[in-house]
């Protein structure tokens, strides 16, 4: 910084420059080469990549922190330890802090609070999508309870706009302690393998408190939290390529609650029938198949963008384009614990509709569900109030809701699984749909118990009681009857069918009783 005052215009403008330079590089080459070593990019790499080329427009480049502390006095560089601003992606404005851990290694005061707070604050007024990049030690100690208050900001406009505008989350660094609440508040959050982590209390606490030795990596590394606690629903291989991953789930989502999200042009037939679709589904009502693999033949180009891919394997959510249009799926997974339900599966699937019907995407359920986990664990653990918040989220939502049952639907898992009684605008079934109260063994064995003990034959009269209730009940002509299945179909023409439903639905119109908002079993 110059001594003397500017007096002509041409010294200002060199001095904007100076500034705008030390904001840039207020770091020095050392910090960012550490940085570079651990596999990890600047706060400004991160932003240029995540962003269209030249698109980025910095906001409060030149604030400096307020702290009264001696040693923190000797060191106030620009912009403090995050970079904010917004730009676009794929042409659509965004919103975006980018914390910066070559600065008192990102800890987060006052001000950098109040940098973050602003352009969330922006992000809501003008509807666009808020993008947080995590690089962050923790509270800023010298700042004392005002760090702590400053979180509390922060976690307040994440709860003021979830579900108004899409939040996402990229965790590229540490994010420990309370910094943890405000990823976990938004809608999406991305994990680095290796150098990102999460968690409330480190290794060197947990050892003390309760004697555990655990590494960051499985404490609260990107595949722990993507496979274990669920609490992360991407894991990237690398910056590079979650930075790219961030960018195309952002081509599913709308601006806002109050958009629809972008129809993308696709070369797909959307009258296209695949007969692969008919040997899907094994002959062998035991036998398991990958319910990805249905998707795939029904949507776009076989494109899925798979969401929470590691955790709850035995449900499968992610976004798709069906004749462009942007949806959900949801699907039992019969390869995993034969797609059963479960309190894992049902949090997660919840919590993906409830995701949905906020953002204006309608949703698709490839149902092939065989009933909920029995056991203990289950039901200490709480399956009712968790299995509830399933049910609830399907009856909650508004959006366009089609079911295809491909083959089970047993128990009070049929009612759940995007039933017409959840209020399905669609729903369809193959002919190999078994809808019924539970499997044929089952059945018969409750309901034929004194018949077939004293038969002379036991073992004949099960095999037969067991065809007879197949040919009454395993199939979806039943529920076809009562109007509970719209149509039962021949699975290679499901793609066709659910393109129809949806220009169908376009218009739908539903309005719910006035409210604040309902008490979901949380």
């Amino acid at each position: 910084m110059r001594d003397t005052a500017p007096e002509t215009y041409a010294e200002k403008l060199a001095q904007l420059e100076e500034l705008r330079q030390n904001a840039v590089h207020n770091a020095g080459q050392t910090a960012v080469d550490k940085q570079h070593a651990k596999g990890k990019l600047t706060a400004r790499e991160r932003i240029e990549k995540l962003l269209d080329p030249g698109t980025f427009q910095e906001l409060d480049t030149f604030v400096r922190h307020r702290t009264t502390d001696f040693e923190m006095q000797k060191t106030r560089p620009y912009g403090d330890a995050v970079v904010t601003g917004h730009g676009t992606i794929d042409g659509r404005r965004v919103a975006v802090f980018s914390q910066d851990f070559t600065v008192f290694g990102g800890s987060l005061g006052e001000v950098m609070a109040e940098k973050m707070c602003k352009v969330m604050d922006l992000a809501e007024k003008i509807g666009c999508p808020v993008i947080g990049i995590n690089d962050s030690g923790g509270a800023r100690i010298q700042e004392g309870v005002v760090s702590l208050g400053a979180y509390g900001d922060v976690f307040l406009r994440n709860v003021k706009s979830s579900g108004v505008i899409p939040q996402i989350s990229l965790i590229m660094g540490p994010c420990a302690g309370g910094a943890v609440y405000s990823p976990a508040i938004t809608d999406f959050i991305f994990m680095v393998k290796e150098t990102s982590h999460m968690f409330i209390t480190g290794p060197e606490v947990i050892k003390t408190v309760t004697g555990e030795e655990v590494g960051f990596e499985d404490l609260g590394g990107a595949m722990s939290h993507n496979s274990k606690s669920g609490v992360a629903h991407f894991a990237s291989d690398d910056e590079d390529a979650c930075l790219e991953d961030a960018r195309y789930l952002l081509s599913f989502l709308p601006q806002n609650n109050m958009e629809t999200p972008p129809r993308m042009v696709s070369g797909d037939d959307p009258n296209r029938m695949d007969e692969e679709l008919d040997a899907v589904v094994p002959d062998n009502p035991n036998k398991p198949y990958d319910m990805r693999n249905v998707v795939r033949h029904v949507v776009d180009d076989g494109e899925f963008y798979e969401v929470h891919e590691h955790y709850a394997k035995n449900i499968v959510v992610g976004f798709a384009r069906l004749d462009g249009f942007s949806v959900g799926i949801i699907g039992n997974q019969p390869a995993a614990l034969a797609g059963v339900l479960d309190i894992d599966s049902s949090e997660k699937a919840a919590r993906f509709i409830r995701t949905c019907d906020a953002f204006n995407i309608p949703f698709v359920t490839f149902c092939d569900v065989p009933g909920f986990l029995p056991g203990t664990t289950q039901e200490w653990g709480g399956i009712i109030r968790h299995g509830a918040k399933l049910l609830y989220a399907y009856a909650e939502a508004t959006v366009p809701k089609i079911t295809v049952i491909t083959r089970k639907s047993y128990g009070g898992a049929y009612d759940v699984m995007g039933s017409k009684h959840l209020g399905a605008d669609f729903n369809f079934a193959w002919p190999t749909a078994e809808v019924a109260v539970m499997g044929a063994d089952g059945a018969v064995n409750i309901i034929y118990r004194k018949d077939i003990s004293s038969s002379p034959t036991p073992d004949q009269r099960r095999e037969a009681l067991v065809n007879d209730y197949k040919a009454h009940f395993a199939n979806p002509y039943i529920a076809a009857e009562r109007g509970y299945i719209d149509d039962v179909i021949i699975p290679h023409e499901t793609r066709p069918k659910l393109i129809s439903a949806l220009h169908t639905l376009e218009t739908k119109r539903q309005q719910g009783p006035r409210r604040k908002h309902g008490n979901i079993p949380l």
